[in-house]
C-alpha cells in the first residue's frame, strides 16, 4: 500500500493519502483515500468568522435523518470524523478559538 504525505505551508494542514488495491471485475484497481488533519501550533482554525460568539455552531434542518440531531465535526480533530466527538472543546481552550460542530436536525 502506498502512502503520500504533504503539508500545506503555513496553513497547519496536512494530508496522508493511501492507495490500497481493490478487486473490480477480476482486476486489481487502485483506490485512493485522503486523510486531512489540522495540526496545532497555537493556531486557531477559525481566523475571522463570527469571532464575537463563544462557539460557532450552525444548524441545518433536514427531513430525512435517522436521528433527531447529528453533529458533524468542523475542527478536524474528532476521533469519529466526520462526526463530532467534542474534540473542539479542548482545541478551543488551548487556542482561544471558537469552532463548534455543524448540527443537522431532523424536521
Amino acid at each position: 500500500m502506498a502512502t503520500i504525505m504533504n503539508t500545506f505551508g503555513g496553513a497547519g494542514l496536512s494530508y496522508a493519502g493511501q492507495l490500497p488495491l481493490r478487486r473490480v471485475t477480476g482486476e486489481m484497481k487502485k483506490q485512493s483515500m485522503v486523510v486531512v488533519r489540522a495540526e496545532g501550533g497555537g493556531v486557531g482554525i477559525n481566523p475571522e468568522i463570527r469571532k464575537n460568539e463563544e462557539k460557532v455552531v450552525d444548524s441545518v434542518v433536514v427531513t430525512e435523518l435517522s436521528k433527531n440531531i447529528t453533529p458533524y465535526c468542523r475542527c478536524w480533530r474528532s476521533g469519529t470524523f466526520p462526526l463530532c466527538d467534542g474534540s473542539h472543546v479542548k482545541h478551543n481552550k488551548v487556542n482561544g478559538d471558537n469552532v463548534g460542530p455543524l448540527l443537522l436536525k431532523k424536521q
